[in-house]
């Protein structure tokens, strides 16, 4: 999935940590991360998971996301997440969800929207 933005490396560096994934190809205007480096091995084996592409870009985003993220906690509770995010650059955004809904809508450091839904963490 290709992303425009202003700043790949930022935005490349926030979803990093948002998903756990690392950098796997960088080139002027580009960055790709992913959760693993595959090797030559995988790509021919098509075990490619699917990665994240942020290129530069000069012009900046009008409407909303018509495709967008969805990001599921696994270790902790949706609200310790939407802190978590919080903390790392993200915001809550409306995008007209209404406040009875069991999801937030938040916005990456460019104001791309993506959601976090329930928590994935065994209840204990």
């Amino acid at each position: 999935m290709v992303v425009d933005c202003h700043d790949p490396e930022r935005l490349a560096a926030f979803w990093c940590e948002v998903l756990d994934f690392k950098v796997i190809d960088r080139s002027e205007g580009k960055v790709e991360i992913g959760s693993w480096v595959p090797t030559v091995e995988d790509v021919r084996a098509r075990q490619m998971p699917p990665t994240l592409v942020f290129i530069q870009v000069p012009e900046g985003r009008t409407v909303k996301n018509r495709l967008h993220l969805d990001v599921s906690p696994i270790d902790g509770s949706t609200a310790d997440e939407v802190t978590r995010l919080l903390g790392l650059g993200a915001t809550k955004t409306d995008v007209g969800q209404g406040s009875d809904r069991n999801w937030v809508v938040m916005a990456d450091p460019e104001g791309n929207e993506f959601d976090v839904l329930r928590t994935l963490a065994p209840q204990t």
